[in-house]
């Protein structure tokens, strides 16, 4: 159990989030939004008015940036939005992969499509869009999986900028994170 928290405004919102070790020397601060509409939606609102005007369709990865994609979403007004899962499914017919490695999944994670996303995303306008973005890896094996899909990455968003990430001029976001020292 957490016993330092850090307190975050985002979008007119404010969470206090528990500051929780990830190795010996790094603590994160947990920014969970499943489970939270007005935080959710709050933030799709304020995203919504950065996206760039061309963006066709909206990519996100299995778990977390699915409510906030189906939000940004209806909020743009888009019929549909895609979602990489993290493993391929029996229902899936001609899916495609890439290897994920990020700072809060342990090991390697593979992202796929279904060739139905795939054919969704051939050829369009695609804005990648997570919860957070701290090392970046997640956002690279999007735009892997964009690419090997035929389409063109034109932005990647997320609501925190996690450490070294708040300093790009390359991402779309709504606040920085810090990180932390791992406490024993």
């Amino acid at each position: 159990m957490a016993d330092r928290f850090y307190k975050l405004h985002v979008a007119g919102c404010t969470r206090s989030l528990p500051i929780l070790n990830v190795t010996d020397s790094l603590a994160i601060a947990g920014f969970i939004m499943l489970g939270d509409p007005d935080l959710t939606l709050a933030c799709a609102k304020a995203l919504a008015k950065k996206v760039p005007a061309n963006t066709d369709i909206i990519l996100t990865a299995e778990t977390k940036g699915i409510p906030l994609a189906a939000d940004l979403a209806r909020e743009l007004g888009m019929e549909r939005y895609v979602v990489a899962r993290k493993s391929v499914k029996a229902y899936m017919e001609n899916a495609i992969w890439v290897e994920d490695i990020s700072i809060t999944t342990k090991g390697v994670q593979n992202l796929c499509l279904d060739g139905v996303d795939v054919d969704r995303i051939k050829g369009k306008n695609v804005l990648l869009l997570d919860d957070v973005i701290s090392t970046g890896g997640s956002m690279k094996a999007l735009a892997e999986l964009t690419e090997k899909a035929g389409g063109t990455v034109i932005g990647e968003a997320c609501v925190l900028a996690e450490g070294d990430a708040a300093k790009r001029n390359d991402i779309l976001f709504l606040e920085p994170l810090p990180l932390f020292e791992a406490q024993k």
